[in-house]
Order: C-alpha cells, then structure tokens, then sequence
C-alpha cells in the first residue's frame, strides 16, 4: 500500500545509484501506479516436512561441512514451515482452476541441504553487473514486547559491521539495507569483475552477505549505531510520517503491526548490549529464514556452485547455541510456535508478517478457511489484543454499526503541522493468487475498472471549484502487510471535507453499481495490452533493478513470475475473452464495501476503516470540525446519493487533422537548419543524421536534439525548455509569482484546438501519454513520457484497429501548447489553490521553512528563489499568468529534445511538419522588453553572497522533539560559473601558476568543472559521514549538495544534517570542521578521487539507459545561455572524468566560500506545544 515508503527503514550509505525519477502523474494523462503485468497472487497451503526443510531440493549441493553443528540442540525457533520459496518451491501451493500460467524460462531456484533456499535469475541489462538481496524473514513485526526496535538496529551493527562489506569499496559497488514490518533485507548491487585486476565479484558480494548472517556484535559497533539510529529516530519523525503512523495503526489494530513499527522505542534502544542484539540476530538470521536473491549478468550454474560454498556452511543449530539470554529464547520460541499455528504468514506465504485480519469482504464471499484467523489466541497473544505498558497512548473509537451488520472502525488525528484535510479509507481483502488464465484474467479485469474510477475521480477533481485537491483509488497486494489493501485516498481543504467524501464515495458507487462503458473497457483494456506490449518488446534489456523488485513482490505473493514475453501472450489471451460482465463483475467487488453501506443492500463481511487526519484549532460547529462520530455520518450520508451511469465521451482519433496540417505546410513551409554551438564543436549540417544524437534548428528558430536509446523498448521521452523561468519574471517585470502559477495553470489544464480539456485528457490516456509542466529559477520545462508505438488502437490480434503513434500524439501536444492552448479559469483556480497550500505547508514544515530562512539571508529576501506567499497567489490574474508564460513561448526561445526507442528519419519527419510550421512569429504579442536592473541582485546570476555570513536559529510548535541543521555558502554553478562571471577553470589556472601544458589543456574543456564539481560533492559525501556519523556518532544521515543551476551564474552549496535537539549545535560544528578539514588539515587523496569517479562513472552508464536522462543531458546543447554545455560534455564525458586529479579537486575547493565568515548556518528546532487535546494523540 501507498505507506510503505517512510515506514520502512532504509541504511544511508556512501555510494548508492539513484533510482529512475518517477514522474507526478500528469493531470492530462492516466493517473496510476506502474505496476508488473500481473498484479494478485497467493501461496497459501500446507506446510512442508522437516525432511524438505533441511534435505535440499535443486542443485547447488556443498560439499562444505555444516560449521559448529555436530552435537547441538536444535535451533528454538525452527518449526517446520511453508517454502518461502512459493510457486518457485518444490511443493507450490495454490490450487490452479484453469490453465495454468507459464514460469519463467530462465529463473532457477534450490534449496541448500542447511536449509537456505535461493533463487537465480540470469539477466543481461546492464551487462556485466548483477544484484545480490538477502532477504531474512524478520523485521519488526517479530518482535517480543522488549525487543521493539531491535530488527533495525541488529540490521545497522550486522550491515555497518561488516569487514568484508568494505571490501567492495571502490570497485563501483552499491551496497544498502532496510528494516521493515517483515523483513530484513541486505543488498550489494557489483560489477561482475573487479575494476582492476578483473577478479571475480560475485564471491566477494556473497562473502559480505554471509558475514551479515555471522555478524560479529562489538560494542563500538553497537554504540555508533545506537546514535545513528537514535538520530535516525529524529530524522524519519516528521508529520507524514506521523500520519502514516497513524493510519496503519488504525489499519491493523486487529493485529501485531499495529504496535511494532521498524524505528522502535527509543527507552529500549538506548538499554539494549551485546547480548540483546546478538539473541535477536542468531534467533532469526538462519537458514531456513533467509531467502538469496542473485540476478544480473551471471552464469547459474556457477552462481549456484558459489551459494553452496558461500553459504551451506552456516547451520541453524550453530545460531541457536549462541543465543545467550534464556529467557529471550524461551520467548522466542513461544513465539514461534503461535507463528506457525495461527497467522497469514504460515498459511499463505512466508514472506508476509506474522498477522490476522480482519477481512472486509462482500456477504457470503469464499474466503479460504485457512485465513479466518480467530481473534483471540488461548495461550499467547500473538495479536496484541492486550495492553502493555510499551503501548502508545491513542484514543480510538471502537468499530460503529451504522446500521444493522454494517461497520466503520473510525479514527481523527489531528495535529498543529497539519494544513490540509484528509481522508482515507480501507477495506482489507485476502491476496488472491495469480497462478492461472482465468485469475490473470480477473487481474487485468480489476486494472481496468480501476483506471476508469480514477480518470473519473481525475475530472470530476477538476472542475471549477473541485471538492478534493487529490483523490485515487486502487487496490494493491502487499507483502509487508500480508492482505490486499483497497484504498481511497483524498485531499480537500479543510472546509470542504464533506463535500469531498460525498463526491468521491459517490463516483465509486457508481461503478460499483453500473459498472464501465465500452468505450472505457476499449480505452484501458487497450492500454494494458500496449503496455504488455512494452514490456516484451524489452525482453533481455529489462534492468536488473526493475527485474528483482518484480520477482521479489511475485514471489511473496505467491504469484507465477513469468518473463515479459509469457506476460504479453497470455495478456493477449485474457483480454481476448475479457467480457464487460468481466470488468463489471469486478468494479462491483471493487466497490463491494462502500456499496454495501446503501440502504437496503447487503453489509459487507468485516469492518471499513477510515481516518481522517486535520489541522487542530476547530470547534464544534466550525465548518472544517469533524470528529469520529461526524466521520462516520457523513460516509454513510454519502453512500445514500443516488448515482447514475457514465456516459462515454467522444475521444478525437488526432488532435491535428490532416487537412490542418496541409494548411499549415503551405502557409508556414518548415526548413531545416544545422545546428550551432558554442563549446567548440563544428556546426552540424541540415540534411546530416549524427551519433550519438542528431542537433538541428528549424527555420522559425526551434532548436531540436533526436536521440535514439534503445533500452527503453517502444518508450520515449520528449522535454521543451523555455529558457527564463522566475529570473525572467523578474527581468521582464512581471508580477511576483506569475511565471510559477501560470506554468502550474497549464498543467491544470489543457483544451486548445476544437477539444475540450476532457477530451484531451482522455486522448492522452488512450495513448498513454504522461505529461508535467513545471517552473524553475531558471527555466520552464515540459517534460512527455509516451510510447513510440500505435497506441488508442480499438480490438486485439487481426480485429485490430491502429491509432496513431504515441510519438505523433506527443508531436500534436507539442504543437497545440505552443500555438493553440486555451487558457481556463478553473485552471488558474486550482493552481493557485496548490500554491497557497505548498507555502501554508512550508510554515509548518521545520525542514522546508529553515531552508526558506537561509535562502532568505543569502539572496537578501531575492523572491527568485524563494517560496510565492499566499497574497502574492491570490494578487495573479488569468491574464497575468498567461502573459508571463506565453512570453517565453516563442519559437526562437525553445529548445526541444527527444530521446526513444524510434527510427530517427521518421521523428525528424514528424518535428517537420509539426513543429517546423509553427510561425516564427507565434506568441510575438506576448513579447515583452527587459526593465531596467534595479537596486540588488543582478539579473541572470544568484545575489553576491553579503558579508560576513549568518547564524539563523528558528523554533517551530510541534508537539515532539527535532531538529535540523544547515550549513551553506557560495559555490559555482553546474558549469562552473561564479555569481561574477568568472569561471572555475580561470580561478584555477590563476593560482597553479605551475601547471603543465597538459593540465592547461585539459582544465580549459567546457565539461571539467562540471566534472569536478560532481566528484567533489561524492567525497565531502562520504567525508561527512565518516566524520559526523562515524566518529563524532551526531547524526544518522548528513547531505552534501549544490545547488546545480545552468544558466544562472553562481549557486550555492548546502549541507544538511538531522540530529537530536540537544545534539545540533555540535553536528553542525561537525559539519563545518568536515569541509575546514577537506580544504587543511585532511586534503583530498587519490583514494577520495578513484572511489567517486567509480560512483561518478556508474551512475552515469546506468543513467543512460533512460530516455529521460538522455533528454536532460541534451537539453542546452544548442542554448547560448549555457555556453559551456555541448556535444562535448555528452561525447567527452568518462575521458575528462578519469583525467581529474585530487589536485584539481583541491584547487576547485578553493572557489567555494567556504571562510568562516563566508558561511550562513541554521539551526531550526520544534518548541513542544501545550499537552495534546484528548482526541489526538
């Protein structure tokens, strides 16, 4: 469920890759989470002998002896338990009604004879890296009443102590972990060879693994990570996170999880020795607990050969002997037996936590017997009915009948950081097990009803005066919970809460009660098939990463995990007898729970449960006053509107008839032009296709950079700059704010032509369109993810009906936002109702506002780079907004790119006829002069820093304990530019009077400082956490970052630090003796440089296997205003970067004003409020 993200416990380390970016979804496009092809599944049924357990099945056989195992008493905790390994196992359990589904051909999976089943997947993308996880089937939810915390904290000592994890330093390795309500897991993400001396490191990789499952606990270790966890504890407690606290309690109150969050209790943490954590680590980290996950570019039958020797030496009975608290053993073992006996863990998948649910599903529905879990447990309290004295202090309102057999388990949170209303609302259903045609078949059913609830909660969230601010819908499997969550999930502001749940508990009605048009079932039913389509025509070119989140979701939920291309043909198959009554049947169990509440309908089995979190201050009578008896009246209210059905809309086939386009060629003839740039490369010809991309101008001035990347298969992505952003609002003397809100206000809307905002809405959900609009200091850009494929096709196999092209659709858009886009209202309504709540929010926000302050100091209050307050929101016009916008719209003012899995020729063809005749006039009368530069910061660069430097301190109410700290100063900017024009290169050249040739050379190319910049923030990364979280123990995570603008000249670095209260002052002093120490007394070493141009290098080659990247990377190539950026920094980029030298990197250091009387610093800390009103916390 949407929960998860802040709930789990993730190790900060030095040199992770960052994940792909995810794009908001686009208001004009499908508002739905990317999810695997196949969605439900199970593994539920008996439970496997103690023969299996420990006899191995598969291949893999070691010849190593079971280390420490002869003559010991058997592990306390193992009992004989399902195969975690699921329908991957030797004895799958879910029970297959139809044709089966297809396994994976490539996947490989075994058992050691200790126990430790592992799986093996072969994959080649990218080639010569693989990804090894260890995944230990304890997190928190496994926790004793003394033990809460300590499945985090044993991660960070068994992790952090490992000797021979630091092994793979410096060989492009990526190592982390993470601690949730089941699980444990541990990673190392390698190359398959070492950088120097081609070694083989999947031994390696797997030795790190197996020292985590031995680790060593030493009390120095132990202390380090006590503070970092304590601080960490600090870190995570902000109100979102208090809010999903609050909700999964609600959630689950029928079971564990509702009492044993990751992050723990902060009394026992700081109690806790050796011993403590060593009991718990040998209780759960043994053989028949664990589950290895290896996929990427290896050979498994080696790979198995390496498992075997790696990790068949580990035994259970070894483990067990070294638990040394006898009592923590008994009630470990205690434990494990209610496990077994009574949970959706030892009934349906292993993977799951060790809970009951309360199932909330349609009267007389067949629930599998095994999963009506009693409430009450005679001998133990695995459920945590009880009290204890651990237990938090949160009122709750018992479970309301409404009416006769229908139930709402209610809840209010109410906080003062809290700004907006919401609302969310749950029913929790058995995970049904994917394993057949016919239950991929009611999969693909639930995905379309789903996505034809949400594009109709997207409108009716769009109209003049929309009740909520966000809405969604869905239904997901999770693993960490062990249930399917339904959820409604809503926004609104605070006065208009009923309004919110009446229309949004009404549009679920009705689909509940009608169920979807046929144009819909067409639309999504369509789109799942491209998607489908997507996916196989990927095949081997999967990322590993993308491929091992999947299989590791398939195999919890006892899923089949089939290849992309066994997806795509059984797709084809269901959707082909997929029937209306199908995706009808499906929406009404969809909606089964909030239907059930009509009078007269039958009551769902079990309860729904709904929070509401609110801003605290309302009384009884206030509008925006609600409380759990008012909650419940107006869900049940809203259940009682009267529906009616969808009527279809009429969705255009092209946003551009062909007709028009005719005219448009004759009127505005396109030409083509070479392409020009000023980092020193050759003007390219008009009529030339170039590797790795291709750079033209169109004759009215649009500059265009195509780019082929195959890795996404049939993807592309498509961004237009607009060079000026708020700058240019301020050179061009618009209103504050006016640049930011009318980009905002276009992605709000999105009519032009003949269309209606709905219908282009829906044109970009046929063709899979996703689109963002966004404002920066310096820019606006408009970034499109599309298929490059014929999308909106109507039927399936030689039925089939092609639409056009996503890459033509993407084409239309582009063309109709330039020179066709109707400026609404309604649009400007809800944009700047966004604005008003993110600055409201910032108020609120102790990270956000000490970060307003800062900036505030440093820019003297420049508001180009602050927040837009809320009487400057509600000062912008319709007019205004689009003016400021449309100003920059020009065409000699764009810059276009466009990466994809495409045939060049042909996007180049497209750009012609629909960009290339564009007028070169178009938008002239928004045109306007620059005002004259008045008192302050100079236009196009970032304010001179003032002199001396500043120390901010600020309290924010809140009712718990955090702190924040911020180091900041004056840095260059991506290119290398200080705030005066000069360059780094220059200010380098000027003080190594000494400099051979070959370092003038090479210090003059466009892309060095921008490599040097990158490579510095990865060492004082890594500086910052050795000093400030190794050694000085302050804090669980510090940052190092700059701010990385293009075309402004200047920028600052920042560096951000969590600790404790009483700990921030010294972590902030910590922080600057770090970079004091980087500049004297600990310089840059050729270590520091050779392990951040490992993280440098990796990041970038798997970085551009994204279209997105590509496009980012291409953007500016052809722009004036970044004259340092070119084909060269694409082409040159892994040569200048193994040339650097720390000398280099020591000499960029120097540009930074890093004095102490250049630093502005900031300390912001909560100020506890007045004790909590009685229905709050």
């Amino acid at each position: 469920m949407k929960f998860s993200s802040s709930i789990s416990l993730l190790l900060a380390v030095s040199s992770a890759v960052p994940s792909a970016v995810a794009y908001t979804p686009s208001s004009w496009g499908i508002q739905s989470r990317r999810s695997p092809l196949v969605m439900k599944s199970d593994s539920g049924g008996k439970s496997f002998s103690l023969t299996n357990l420990f006899g191995g099945e598969g291949g893999g056989q070691s010849s190593s002896t079971l280390r420490g195992s002869k003559n010991l008493e058997p592990h306390p905790s193992v009992l004989p338990h399902i195969s975690p390994l699921n329908r991957l196992g030797p004895d799958p359990q879910s029970e297959i009604t139809s044709e089966p589904l297809p396994v994976h051909p490539k996947v490989r999976s075994g058992t050691l004879p200790n126990g430790l089943p592992y799986i093996i997947l072969p994959n080649k993308n990218p080639p010569g890296r693989f990804e090894a996880h260890l995944q230990v089937f304890s997190g928190s939810a496994d926790e004793l009443e003394p033990q809460q915390g300590i499945a985090h904290l044993t991660e960070h000592v068994a992790y952090m102590g490992s000797r021979k994890r630091e092994l793979l330093f410096g060989t492009g390795s990526q190592t982390n972990a993470y601690t949730d309500f089941h699980h444990t897991v541990f990673y190392a993400v390698c190359p398959v060879q070492t950088p120097r001396g081609g070694a083989p490191m999947l031994p390696m990789a797997l030795d790190a693994l197996v020292d985590v499952m031995e680790a060593r606990v030493e009390t120095s270790r132990l202390e380090k990570e006590r503070a970092a966890v304590l601080s960490e504890m600090t870190m995570v407690n902000t109100i979102e996170y208090r809010v999903e606290c609050q909700i999964l309690s609600t959630l689950h109150r029928e079971n564990r999880l509702a009492k044993r969050f990751p992050i723990g209790k902060e009394k026992l943490i700081r109690s806790w020795q050796t011993d403590d954590v060593k009991s718990w680590h040998r209780t759960h980290y043994r053989p028949d607990n664990v589950l290895l996950y290896l996929v990427g570019d290896v050979d498994p039958d080696e790979a198995e050969k390496v498992i075997a020797d790696k990790f068949g030496r580990i035994s259970a009975e070894k483990q067990g002997s070294e638990i040394k608290l006898n009592e923590i053993k008994e009630q470990a073992k205690d434990l494990a037996k209610a496990v077994v006996s009574g949970t959706v863990k030892a009934a349906q998948s292993w993977h799951y936590p060790p809970v009951r649910h309360d199932w909330c599903v349609e009267a007389n529905a067949d629930v599998d017997p095994k999963l009506l879990i009693p409430a009450e447990t005679p001998d133990y309290d695995i459920h945590l009915q009880k009290s204890y004295p651990l237990d938090e202090d949160v009122f709750f309102l018992q479970t309301e009948e409404v009416a006769p057999g229908k139930k709402i388990r209610p809840h209010i949170y109410r906080h003062e950081l809290l700004q907006a209303f919401s609302m969310h609302l749950f029913s929790k259903r058995p995970v049904e097990p994917i394993v057949d045609l016919d239950s991929f078949r009611r999969s693909l059913a639930r995905r379309v009803a789903l996505a034809a609830l949400q594009i109709r909660l997207n409108v009716g969230g769009r109209s003049d005066d929309p009740a909520f601010t966000f809405v969604e819908f869905n239904q997901l499997d999770s693993a960490r919970e062990g249930c399917a969550v339904c959820s409604l999930d809503m926004t609104a502001e605070p006065h208009k809460w009923k309004e919110a749940i009446h229309k949004s508990l009404a549009e679920i009605r009705k689909l509940g009660v009608f169920g979807v048009t046929m144009g819909e079932m067409e639309r999504y039913a369509s789109s799942l098939m491209t998607d489908a389509e997507q996916l196989a025509a990927q095949g081997d070119r999967i990322q590993h990463g993308d491929q091992l989140a999947y299989l590791m979701e398939t195999v919890a939920n006892g899923h089949t995990f089939m290849s992309s291309e066994q997806s795509y043909h059984m797709t084809a198959r269901a959707l082909s007898s997929l029937t209306l009554e199908d995706v009808n049947e499906a929406a009404r169990e969809l909606c089964s729970h909030v239907m059930s509440f009509k009078e007269g309908e039958p009551a769902a089995e079990g309860p729904v449960i709904a929070v509401a979190c609110l801003p605290k201050g309302y009384k009884e009578g206030d509008a925006e006053y609600c409380d759990e008896e008012a909650l419940v009246e107006a869900i049940y209210e809203a259940c009682q509107i009267e529906v009616e059905p969808e009527k279809d809309v009429v969705v255009p086939f092209t946003l551009v008839p062909e007709d028009d386009l005719a005219v448009a060629m004759e009127k505005n003839p396109p030409e083509w032009l070479g392409g020009q740039f000023t980092d020193g490369t050759p003007n390219t010809s008009p009529d030339s296709i170039t590797r790795p991309f291709t750079l033209r101008r169109l004759g009215n001035g649009i500059r265009m950079g195509v780019a082929y990347n195959p890795h996404e298969s049939q993807r592309g992505h498509l961004r237009i700059v607009a060079p000026g952003g708020r700058d240019a609002e301020k050179r061009l003397g618009f209103k504050k704010g006016s640049m930011a809100i009318g980009a905002r206000t276009m992605q709000e809307g999105g009519a032009f032509g003949p269309w209606t905002r709905e219908q282009v809405e829906l044109f970009c959900v046929d063709h899979l369109l996703m689109v963002e609009i966004n404002c920066s200091e310096e820019s606006i850009t408009i970034d499109f993810t599309f298929p490059t494929t014929n999308v909106g096709n109507v039927g399936f196999g030689d039925e089939v009906q092609l639409g056009i092209t996503g890459t033509e659709s993407v084409m239309q858009i582009v063309r109709e936002i330039i020179v066709g886009f109707k400026w609404e209202q309604d649009a400007l309504g809800r944009a700047k109702s966004s604005f008003r709540a993110t600055h409201e929010s910032l108020l609120k926000n102790l990270e956000n506002l000490s970060t307003e302050r800062i900036m505030e100091a440093m820019t003297s209050e420049d508001e180009r780079f602050l927040s837009i307050d809320v009487p400057s929101v509600d000062a912008i016009t319709l007019d205004e907004a689009k003016n400021a916008v449309m100003s920059q719209m020009s065409p000699s003012n764009l810059e276009i790119s466009i990466s994809g899995d495409f045939d060049v020729p042909e996007v180049l063809e497209m750009a012609y006829k629909y960009i290339g005749t564009i007028p070169a006039d178009a938008n002239k009368e928004f045109l306007k002069e620059e005002v004259k530069e008045g008192v302050g910061a100079k236009i196009g660069s970032v304010p001179q820093l003032p002199k001396p430097g500043k120390f901010i301190e600020l309290e924010l109410p809140d009712s718990d304990p955090r702190a924040v700290a911020y180091v900041a100063g004056s840095a260059p900017n991506a290119w290398g530019y200080l705030a005066d024009g000069t360059t780094v290169a220059e200010k380098i050249m000027d003080k190594d009077k000494r400099a051979s040739d070959y370092d003038k050379q090479r210090r003059k190319h466009p892309l060095f400082a921008y490599v040097a910049l990158s490579l510095l923030s990865e060492i004082a990364n890594r500086r910052l956490f050795s000093n400030v979280r190794e050694r000085k123990q302050l804090t669980y995570d510090a940052n190092f970052s700059f701010t990385g603008f293009e075309r402004l000249l200047g920028g600052w670095f920042l560096v951000t630090v969590t600790a404790s209260k009483e700990n921030a002052q010294k972590a902030l002093d910590a922080c600057k003796e770090t970079l004091h120490n980087l500049r004297k007394s600990q310089p840059i070493t050729p270590d520091n440089v050779e392990s951040a141009k490992r993280v440098v290098l990796n990041r970038h080659e798997f970085q551009l296997r994204t279209t997105q990247y590509w496009t980012e990377k291409m953007s500016g190539l052809q722009e004036e205003s970044i004259p340092l950026k070119g084909p060269l920094s694409f082409t040159d980029f892994q040569a200048v970067v193994e040339a650097i030298t720390p000398k280099d990197l020591q000499l960029a250091l120097e540009t930074m004003g890093l004095e102490d009387d250049e630093l502005f610093t900031c300390i912001g800390r909560t100020v506890q409020t007045a004790t909590p009103d009685d229905e709050n916390e």
